[in-house]
């Protein structure tokens, strides 16, 4: 039987948000985009909030590249930018690509970025409908890595750099993908079937089992690569959307909770960055 954590348990690190996502921990601070103020934030585990930069159409994924720049997603025009610490320049137009919002990416070793979207209008409640995952090359280069997948979001590289997991939100699974030398995907398998849960920002960790938010469930959960659940965290009355483990030894749960999606929740300033420690650490991308 799976273990159960009450919502008690989580610490608030970080109040008064939009609504936070793409939770990622570097260099001694969780970095996270807050959609509706159009910012990224960083913030280290004492609770200092620190603006990085903004982002006017939107920030979602976030993703580091070797050398060091920060790649980010911005939403509404459908573009993948990067950060240099100054400037805020486009790497890639996937406008032309997919039909939806863009929403969150990882970054491989290779600087490779995977980058996901809703493939519909989510807030003018269109029905759901397949579409592309998308990878950007370093050198701006766009390729469709994967057809056919469902609200593709979350998403998570394996230590060795050969498998991709990726949250299928509104197929209500995770898949998992091999990945090749030239960044290619292939041999699509189910990781975990999750019927009434609707996986959203997730990660993995050093047993290889992954850390997912329930965008619906009020619940983050830990999954095992086949789906068995081993482990849930209550979110009370907020909804969880992402989380990520860090803090310098990557036991620290960050989930990333907010009352509802859309701009109208956003303007209630209710979200939050909640924390929890976990036995098992922090493994692979992001």
């Amino acid at each position: 039987m799976s273990e159960t954590t009450p919502a008690s348990d989580l610490t608030v690190l970080v109040d008064g948000l939009c609504f936070a996502e793409a939770p990622r921990w570097h260099e001694g601070r969780l970095w996270f985009s807050d959609f509706f103020h159009c910012k990224v934030f960083s913030v280290d585990a004492q609770g200092d909030l620190r603006t990085e930069f903004e982002v006017p159409e939107s920030p979602s994924g976030l993703g580091w590249r070797p050398d060091g720049q920060l790649l980010v997603v911005s939403m509404l025009d459908r573009r993948l930018m990067r950060w240099d610490g100054v400037h805020l320049q486009e790497v890639a137009d996937l406008s032309v690509h997919v039909r939806g919002n863009c929403n969150d990416l990882v970054v491989d070793a290779q600087g490779r970025a995977y980058v996901g979207n809703f493939g519909f209008d989510l807030y003018a409640k269109e029905e759901p409908r397949p579409t592309r995952l998308m990878r950007v090359d370093p050198d701006g280069s766009v390729y469709t890595a994967a057809e056919g997948v469902t609200f593709p979001n979350g998403m998570a590289i394996t230590p060795d750099g050969r498998s991709l997991v990726v949250a299928e939100t509104h197929a209500q699974r995770i898949s998992a993908f091999d990945v090749a030398a030239d960044g290619s995907l292939s041999n699509r398998r189910l990781w975990a079937d999750l019927p009434g849960v609707y996986p959203d920002g997730l990660c993995l960790d050093a047993e290889n089992a992954v850390w997912v938010a329930d965008a619906r469930g009020r619940q983050v959960l830990r999954v095992a690569d086949g789906g068995k659940v081993l482990q849930t965290v209550r979110s009370g009355d907020l909804h969880s959307y992402a989380c990520m483990l860090g803090g310098d030894d990557g036991r620290t749960l960050h989930v990333c909770t907010a009352p509802g999606i859309g701009p109208g929740h956003g303007a209630k300033r209710q979200g939050r960055i909640e924390t929890i420690r976990v036995d098992v650490p922090h493994a692979g991308r992001p």
